[in-house]
């Protein structure tokens, strides 16, 4: 069954087009992670899906229904912006009551899903306490509780941990692994991590186009390259910044190298070939090596590859 099902999509703002052609489907009961840097058009998609920006071209159906021709879709999806809104006198159990009763829930209903709510975002025990005083981590948690009153069929967020600190992130990311399979989640961001810890299936977007999309798994079978990282002693960064270049031009195995700091970093495309070379290489340079290992390919490297790299790639 398909949640999120997207053709052609488009939309101008002026002269610059934010979304451009837009194809794309998501799967029910998908954690799909929407991946592309600061404006590739993550939100302005968004947007469109939840009806809160109107498409200037292309067709969209979400939960079933296709966007634009007279059915709402609002009580059957669930969104949380990038930065929720709150009413700060309120505390999480008023607002969610007051979400609830928007959504039309029976007195009993809401009780017991308020409770369920502040239970699952770790707020019961501070449900009567004013939002005001509330971290941007606790926030975010109470955002995510709003947009699950109605227990919708498809979630959408957008950029749900991009501003949080390393324990905030971490109590919203274990929240929505806890969604997996109760709904369709679709979640943007520009955070690898994030995308590797909890997304089944990816989408790479820039420029308002769709880059690639497939499982995670897939993708790091298709586009990633086997990479050998070597770290070197402090102090011996501009020589191996130095080697590093001058392998680019001698070997044809290699097809990249970086060097950050005292690592550097190289992409190969037969492995037999950079083992038989490198540590030759390494004795003529005399580096004082720490570590030499084959480092397995991560999704920042697809990204890279994908998007910073300029590489096209049929979807």
């Amino acid at each position: 069954m398909t949640a999120i099902r997207i053709e052609g999509l488009q939309k101008t703002y002026g002269g610059v087009r934010a979304v451009d052609g837009l194809n794309l489907t998501v799967e029910e009961g998908a954690v799909f992670g929407f991946l592309g840097p600061n404006g590739a058009g993550k939100t302005t998609t968004i947007r469109m899906l939840t009806r809160l920006a109107h498409p200037s071209g292309g067709k969209a159906w979400v939960a079933g229904a296709e966007l634009g021709q007279g059915t709402s879709v609002a009580h059957r999806i669930g969104y949380l912006p990038e930065e929720p809104a709150f009413y700060g006198w309120m505390s999480p159990l008023e607002f969610l009551d007051h979400v609830g009763r928007l959504f039309g829930l029976a007195p009993a209903e809401r009780k017991a899903r308020c409770a369920e709510l502040l239970d699952l975002a770790g707020l019961s025990q501070v449900r009567k306490r004013r939002i005001a005083g509330f971290s941007r981590g606790m926030r975010q948690r109470l955002g995510l509780a709003q947009a699950l009153v109605n227990r919708p069929e498809v979630l959408l967020l957008d950029e749900p941990v991009s501003a949080l600190d390393p324990a905030g992130r971490k109590e919203v990311l274990e929240m929505i692994e806890g969604l997996r399979g109760k709904c369709t989640v679709f979640m943007s961001t520009h955070i690898l991590a994030d995308v590797e810890r909890v997304c089944d299936t990816v989408g790479i977007i820039n420029h308002g186009k769709l880059i690639v999309e497939a499982r995670q798994e897939e993708l790091l079978a298709r586009y990633t390259l086997p990479a050998f990282e070597l770290e070197c002693d402090p102090g011996c960064e501009g020589r191996l910044r130095a080697w590093a270049d001058g392998l680019s031009g001698r070997y044809p195995w290699l097809t990249k190298a970086s060097v950050e700091g005292c690592v550097v970093r190289l992409l190969v495309k037969d492995v037999n070939e950079a083992r038989r070379d490198l540590l030759p290489e390494v004795a003529r340079a005399d580096l004082a090596l720490r570590r030499y290992e084959m480092v397995t390919p991560s999704l920042e490297d697809v990204f890279l590859r994908l998007v910073k790299d300029g590489e096209a790639v049929k979807s």
